[in-house]
């Protein structure tokens, strides 16, 4: 009988399920969370467009400073002191890079739902677009100050942190 060989399974960077099965701290059961770079200037304007997009308030918000954002980071098994990427988490899943923008634009209804069509795109080719707009971010967007509170809400209760950011210094995003 021939020999085979055994190729090791590669887990996806994408989509990051939690083995240990706890749930997500800070959220309630059926919560989405999109986590941002609070002090990135790019993340917030993308932050106020889906605030004023997602009337139903169907996703939470935090940012990766905030102490929910990263009790978030840790329980993903995501950096909590460099953090280069959103992160969208939904019913114990993170999605983070392009998967994560897409997911978030699944939960917007129609015409953003009809961005989902990127997904045509090879996702290591949208990986590679959206990691070369992160690098260079804070140079061609400029970045916020540590301490800079979140976008305003609308009155409602979108941030895990109730938009009280705490943030550390350092880069995330």
């Amino acid at each position: 009988m021939p020999e085979t060989t055994h190729r090791p399974t590669r887990p996806k960077l994408y989509v990051i399920k939690n083995p240990r099965r706890l749930p997500p701290p800070h959220l309630s059961t059926g919560d989405r969370v999109m986590l941002f770079d609070g002090e990135c200037v790019l993340c917030r304007r993308m932050i106020q467009c889906l605030i004023r997009i997602d009337s139903r308030q169907r996703i939470r918000l935090a940012t990766v400073q905030s102490p929910p954002g990263q009790a978030l980071l840790r329980w993903a098994g995501l950096p909590v002191d460099n953090f280069n990427t959103i992160a969208y988490i939904a019913q114990g899943q993170v999605s983070v890079r392009s998967e994560a923008f897409l997911q978030a634009l699944n939960q917007l209804g129609w015409p953003w739902r009809a961005l989902a069509v990127m997904r045509i795109l090879p996702r290591g080719l949208r990986d590679r677009l959206y990691d070369g707009v992160a690098r260079h971010r804070y140079r061609w967007f400029g970045k916020l100050p540590a301490g800079t509170l979140p976008p305003d809400d609308k009155g409602g209760n979108r941030y895990l942190d109730h938009g009280q950011d705490c943030p550390k210094s350092g880069s995330a995003g």
